[in-house]
């Protein structure tokens, strides 16, 4: 990664290049301000109440690397911020921030076209329009519209199929923006998973048999991960404050929140 042919500035976490006395953007003096002063290893500690991001899945095989959220601000993005994923074509040049405020790490999508997805960890309340993120596919979350049936200028009205009583649509969404399969609800329900659902994805490694349950409950609908082994994730809304153990996935960068 670009970030490790540089030092990293202790007080900002920002990179400065080898060689240089002073980090280019909060002034403190590196290890080489010093004439003579030698190379040596830097290892970031990680501060008491601060976070830091573990890559637990990742785009180039840095899986296990560590990134300590010890300054305010932290962007990530593909060319722009102190945290990149360069190689990554699903990340944006400048795709989120993780901060603090009032002493609590948040994260924030920077308005990206690919969004970033936080793992559930309890049933969440789904709003039309609503992305979430299964195994290795991504779906879009609608809710039913009334048909209108409705007769043309003449009073003639369409031959068609009876309507059926149906509360939401689950649309996959492919790879540059298209639509896959779309699949209403039965009663009231629809089920995710690699077999023996509403909607199968036999060949998807990551998905678990039963993965997850959209359900109308009461005037609301559900989103429930069915105890898969890697989660169900909702595209973020806004902002959202992050606790330890929390999985944030960003592209098809997977990090974990450890908060000291």
């Amino acid at each position: 990664m670009e970030q490790a042919q540089h030092y990293v500035c202790a007080s900002c976490y920002t990179p400065v290049p080898l060689g240089h006395k002073f980090c280019g953007k909060c002034g403190t003096p590196t290890p080489f301000a010093e004439d003579g002063a030698q190379v040596k290893y830097y290892g970031a500690m990680q501060v008491p109440g601060k976070a830091r991001l573990i890559l637990i899945k990742g785009d180039d095989e840095m899986d296990g690397i560590s990134y300590h959220l010890n300054a305010e601000q932290h962007t990530v993005g593909r060319t722009d911020g102190v945290i990149l994923f360069a190689s990554d074509p699903w990340v944006a040049p400048k795709h989120a921030n993780f901060y603090y405020r009032d002493s609590a790490l948040y994260v924030r999508d920077e308005d990206t076209v690919n969004g970033v997805y936080i793992r559930i960890r309890e049933p969440i309340s789904l709003s039309s329009g609503d992305s979430f993120a299964v195994g290795g596919h991504v779906f879009r979350f609608e809710s039913a519209v009334d048909a209108a049936d409705q007769p043309d200028d003449d009073g003639t009205y369409f031959f068609h199929s009876p309507w059926e009583n149906k509360n939401f649509c689950v649309i996959q969404l492919l790879d540059g923006g298209g639509e896959g399969m779309q699949v209403h609800d039965k009663e009231g329900e629809l089920t995710i998973g690699r077999d023996d659902c509403d909607m199968n994805f036999y060949d998807d490694e990551y998905m678990s048999l039963k993965h997850v349950k959209i359900a109308n409950v009461g005037q609301k609908f559900e989103l429930e991960d069915l105890g898969s082994k890697n989660g169900t994730f909702l595209k973020l809304r806004g902002e959202q404050n992050l606790e330890h153990g929390d999985y944030v996935m960003i592209g098809k960068e997977l990090l974990r929140v450890e908060i000291v």
